[in-house]
């Protein structure tokens, strides 16, 4: 049964409080990363914890929503503004996000979810293109 609303952002803040008290890890088998965009109606800064794989020093995370027939709210707001900040591990720093285009888009979904089957699962199920998202580290 899905989750609700609710019991994605209790769960998320979990996992959030997990990563900061255990130096960027946390209890799952797959990675996390933490990344915070500016909500596009409030302004205001949203953390969110999402499953990573790397690609040549980039970092990827497909925006699945649990292979939800909408886009995450996460992926709305780093379109409407691509500056983020991500924690990875024990480090923090400020990032650019970019929408890649197909074949690249392919290619890195699959690459994924060679890494964690769920997502081929998601993209199944989905009735919608799942966006797939990089991550470049900003200069400071």
């Amino acid at each position: 049964m899905a989750r609700t609303a609710a019991e994605w952002q209790a769960f998320n803040t979990g996992v959030i409080r997990q990563f900061r008290e255990h130096g960027g890890r946390t209890s799952g088998r797959n990675p996390v990363i933490l990344v915070t965009t500016t909500g596009r109606r409030t302004g205001r800064p949203l953390v969110t914890p999402l499953n990573f794989s790397e690609d040549g020093g980039r970092l990827v995370v497909i925006a699945s929503a649990g292979g939800a027939a909408e886009h995450p709210a996460w992926f709305l707001n780093l379109e409407a503004n691509p500056d983020v900040t991500i924690e990875h591990g024990a480090e923090t720093f400020r990032a650019v996000a970019t929408i890649p285009g197909e074949p690249e888009r392919t290619r890195l979904y699959d690459q994924q979810a060679r890494l964690m089957p769920f997502f081929d699962s998601y993209r199944r199920s989905a009735k919608r293109e799942i966006p797939v998202v990089v991550f470049e580290r900003r200069d400071p």
